[in-house]
């Protein structure tokens, strides 16, 4: 066990703030904090006994269900045992951002109805705006307290130390609005030309902010297909003490059509069944365990499309779902 406590063994993010301002008053700030991890740390077996087995939470991505309204999605993934809906909040999602104030509300009154909850929402904020406060502040009003923020894209090569610099100062921008309403930006680890596309990355561009202002997004899909011989797991021991959220899913490499101009073999990601795939999800969970995780998990079906194994229908897309879901709860019983 890492001498960092578990992001879900800290205080939650709002009396931690509140707490932290009282001690800053009265001058006992750090004796104050010290205390409180020292009593963290202390409770932490204590704690660990008195939890039940499976204290986490698993929800899926509603991108493969948006052709579905959001009460029957909550009716849906009731029906094969999950615990809420990862929540597409952006353009072309289940909710505009334009339409949050008037949705989001109902969305989460329909996943009370079904005995779901809205676990956290996807959005593509990437900087403080009018969408992004309009999201935010309905999140808050719907106790919602963390989201996926946007993504950042990589630019020109051979300025990769200048790019890591601004985008730390972009997440920094968006923390700091979402410190606002309480609510946890959450940072997506993307394979390909993005910023992170791996966890080490990912630990450069947040290091300096604390787990209560920004969190990591850890992904077994593209942190394993960007690290994977054994980068995944080192990026997950750096980012520890952050991570909030984490994607479940598997992909493999199929031979692609033909070859390039120079005569070399293309190569083809595919999105597979999370037990069929090159990620060794049985050896990401252990990891995560080890490091005191117990919290929320989406099944990112994405089964649709060119990225997919094989195209599959809503119906089968959430028949997978099923599957996959009873695969993962097998691996933490």
């Amino acid at each position: 066990m890492r001498n960092t406590p578990s992001p879900y063994n800290r205080l939650p993010r709002r009396d931690f703030l509140k707490q932290t301002a009282a001690q800053v008053l009265t001058g006992t700030a750090v004796a104050g904090i010290l205390q409180a991890q020292h009593e963290l740390l202390a409770g932490e077996d204590a704690k660990a006994k008195s939890k039940p087995a499976a204290g986490y939470q698993l929800g899926a991505f509603t991108k493969s269900f948006q052709d579905m309204p959001i009460p029957e999605v909550c009716k849906a993934f009731k029906s094969i045992g999950l615990d809420g809906l990862d929540l597409t909040v952006r353009p072309k999602g289940h909710i505009l951002p334009e339409n949050a104030e008037k949705e989001l509300p109902q969305a989460c009154a329909a996943a009370k109805d079904a005995g779901v909850k809205i676990l956290f929402l996807t959005t593509m904020i990437d900087e403080p705006d009018k969408n992004a406060e309009r999201i935010l502040a309905t999140a808050q009003e719907q106790g919602i307290d963390r989201v996926k923020i946007g993504y950042y894209r990589y630019q020109t090569f051979g300025t990769l130390a200048q790019q890591l610099k601004e985008t730390t100062k972009k997440i920094g921008k968006v923390a700091k609005l979402c410190q606002k309403y309480e609510i946890l930006p959450c940072v997506h680890v993307h394979s390909n030309a993005f910023l992170p596309s791996h966890g080490t990355q990912l630990y450069q561009l947040i290091q300096d902010y604390s787990p209560q202002e920004v969190g990591a997004y850890v992904d077994m899909l593209h942190m394993v297909k960007e690290g994977s011989g054994d980068g995944w797991r080192q990026g997950l021991d750096l980012l520890a003490p952050w991570i909030a959220l984490c994607a479940v899913k598997n992909f493999s490499w199929e031979r692609g059509d033909g070859r390039d101009k120079h005569g070399h073999q293309k190569w083809e990601v595919k999105t597979v069944p999370v037990a069929d795939g090159i990620s060794p999800i049985p050896d990401y969970v252990a990891a995560l365990r080890k490091l005191g995780y117990e919290g929320t998990f989406s099944l990112h079906s994405e089964y649709k499309g060119r990225h997919s194994w094989k195209e599959l229908s809503t119906q089968e897309c959430l028949d997978q779902t099923a599957v996959d879901a009873k695969y993962f709860r097998s691996l933490w019983s």
